[in-house]
C-alpha cells in the first residue's frame, strides 16, 4: 500500500498551492516547490525566500537529502539584542541586518526543481505570485504569533506591511506585501540565480548594514547528502541527524503500543529531553500519484527586522541563532540546523513522510506524531492534534490535556512543570501524510489536502 497522493502544509493557502500544482500534472517536487514558495508570501511571520532549509526527496528508488540552510559570509558585522515574551517562555534574539546569512532557499527550489520537477519553473511561481497580488488572510495562529513577534515585525518597512494603519494586523485582517509581487515576478523570469546574481540579489546588497557581498552569493551552493537512517520497531526511517536530534531520539524511545496514557508521557518525557530556544519556521509535504515524496522545512530564523528595497523581502536572521552557531561562525561554512525532514518505509515502501517547525521542539514534536502514528496506530490527524509535551534541563512544557498522572510524578522527580494555558505554536507544527490521510498542525492552521 502506497501513501495517497496530496500536501500537507502550515497554512491553508500554501497547502492549496500545492494541490492546484498536482492537479495540474506537476509532481511532487513541483508542488513542493510551490508551496514553499507560496509559505514566503502567506507565513511569512514563520519563513521567507531569504531563509534556509532541508528538504528530504524520494524519487520512488532512492532518497536525497537537501542542504539548502544559510552559509555564514565572509564578514560578520554587528547584531542587535531583541527579547521576545511568548507568554510562558522569554527568548533573546540577535537581530538586525548583519545577523543575515547567505540564503539557501531559491538554490534548494532549483535543485528540487531540476531533480524531480516536470511543470516549467515560471508555472510552480504561479500560485505564490496569484496568493501575493490578492493579498493573504491571517489565520488565528498565524496573527497571535504576529502579535508576539510584533518588536522584530512591526520594524522599519515591516511597520507599514504589519501594522499599516498604526495598529498591528490582527485574525482576519489580509496582509498585502506588494513588493513580493515584483520579487516573484524576477523570480519567475530571471529563475532562483536572481538571489545569488540578479535583481533580487543586488537589491539584498542594498541593505544597509547588511554584510554579504557577490562572491557570497555568486559561491553559494544547495548540496545533496546521504540521509541519517534509523531502524526503528521493524521500519526504516530516513531523516536528518546533526542538531535535530531525531535519530538519537528514535533510538532512546521505547515501544509505546500498549503502555498506559502516563507510561506513555513519561516515557517521551526521557526519551525527548531537548532544549529551550526557539525558532519560526514551516514545513511541507507532498506526494504525487507515482508515490514521489518531497519534505521540505524552511525558516528565516526570527527574522532580521530588515527588509530588502522594492521586494518586501525579510531578511533571515541566522547569525544570531546562538543554537545554530555550534563552533562559532566559520566563514563560508553551513550553519547547523534542527530540522529533520523525514520518512518512514515498511516493506511495500513509504509509509509516513513528515516534517515539523518548531525550533528545538521540532524534535519533540515530530517524534511524537511519528510514534503516534506508526506505533500506537493513530490516524495522522488524532496524532496531531494531541497534547504534547516537551522537556528541557528539568523543566517539562505541557498543554492541556497532558496526563494528570504522568505530570504529579514528574514533580514528585523534581521536574518544574509548566502549564500552557491552550495548544501553542511553541510546542511545534507537525505537517504529514500518511497512509490514512494528509494533515496539518491546529497550532499553525495548518491544513493537509488528498489529490
Amino acid at each position: 500500500m502506497s501513501l495517497p497522493a496530496g500536501v500537507a502544509a502550515g497554512h491553508p493557502a500554501t497547502a492549496e498551492a500545492g494541490a492546484e500544482i498536482l492537479a495540474d500534472g506537476g509532481t511532487a517536487a513541483d508542488a513542493a516547490v510551490a508551496m514553499c514558495l507560496a509559505s514566503c508570501v502567506g507565513e511569512a511571520v514563520m519563513t521567507g525566500l531569504l531563509g534556509g532549509g532541508h528538504a528530504l526527496w524520494w524519487d520512488g528508488s532512492r532518497a536525497g537529502l537537501l542542504d539548502c540552510f544559510v552559509a555564514v559570509p565572509a564578514r560578520v558585522g554587528e547584531m542587535r539584542d531583541l527579547p521576545i515574551d511568548f507568554g510562558e517562555a522569554h527568548v533573546h534574539y540577535t537581530v538586525g541586518a548583519a545577523s543575515c546569512g547567505v540564503p539557501g532557499i531559491p538554490a534548494g527550489l532549483a535543485e528540487l526543481h531540476e531533480a524531480g520537477g516536470r511543470l516549467p519553473w515560471a508555472r510552480v511561481v504561479e500560485p505564490a505570485l496569484g496568493l501575493a497580488r490578492r493579498g493573504v488572510v491571517l489565520p488565528p495562529r498565524h496573527a497571535a504569533c504576529l502579535a508576539m513577534l510584533e518588536p522584530a515585525f512591526a520594524t522599519g518597512r515591516g511597520a507599514a506591511l504589519y501594522a499599516p494603519s498604526g495598529t498591528l494586523l490582527g485574525q482576519g485582517d489580509v496582509l498585502i506585501q506588494p513588493g513580493l509581487v515584483d520579487a516573484l515576478e524576477c523570480l519567475a523570469a530571471e529563475g532562483p540565480r536572481s538571489a545569488y546574481r540578479g535583481s533580487i540579489a543586488d537589491a539584498l546588497l542594498r541593505v544597509d548594514g547588511v554584510t554579504l557581498t557577490w562572491d557570497d552569493l555568486g559561491s553559494y551552493e544547495a548540496l545533496w547528502r546521504d540521509p541519517a537512517r534509523e531502524e526503528w520497531h521493524g521500519l526504516t526511517v530516513l531523516t536528518r541527524a546533526g542538531l535535530s536530534g531525531v535519530p538519537e531520539a528514535l533510538g532512546r524511545l521505547p515501544r509505546l503500543a500498549g503502555r498506559s496514557e502516563t507510561e506513555r508521557v513519561l516515557a517521551l518525557a526521557v526519551a525527548l529531553e531537548g532544549g529551550d530556544g526557539d525558532g519560526h519556521t514551516t514545513n511541507v509535504v507532498a506526494v504525487d500519484g507515482a508515490g514521489r515524496v518531497c519534505v521540505l522545512t524552511t525558516s528565516l530564523g526570527l527574522g532580521a527586522g530588515a527588509w530588502t528595497p522594492w521586494f518586501d523581502l525579510h531578511l533571515n536572521s541566522m547569525l544570531g541563532e546562538t543554537d545554530l552557531a555550534v563552533g562559532g561562525l566559520v566563514p563560508g561554512e553551513r550553519m547547523e540546523s534542527m530540522m529533520a525532514p523525514t520518512i518512514a518505509f515498511d516493506d511495500d515502501g513509504p509509509v509516513l513522510a513528515i516534517g515539523s517547525a518548531g525550533g528545538t521542539r521540532l524534535r519533540t514534536a515530530l517524534v511524537s506524531v511519528l510514534a503516534g502514528v506508526l506505533d500506537e496506530g493513530l490516524g495522522v490527524q488524532a496524532a496531531i492534534e494531541r497534547p504534547r509535551l516537551h522537556t528541557s534541563a528539568g523543566t517539562v512544557h505541557v498543554e492541556p490535556g497532558v496526563d494528570e498522572a504522568a505530570i504529579e510524578q514528574l514533580e514528585r522527580q523534581g521536574r518544574t512543570v509548566v502549564r500552557w494555558p491552550a495548544l501553542h505554536h511553541f510546542f511545534g507544527g507537525v505537517s504529514c501524510i500518511g497512509r490514512d490521510g494528509a494533515a496539518g498542525d491546529p497550532r499553525r492552521n495548518g491544513l493537509g489536502i488528498l489529490a
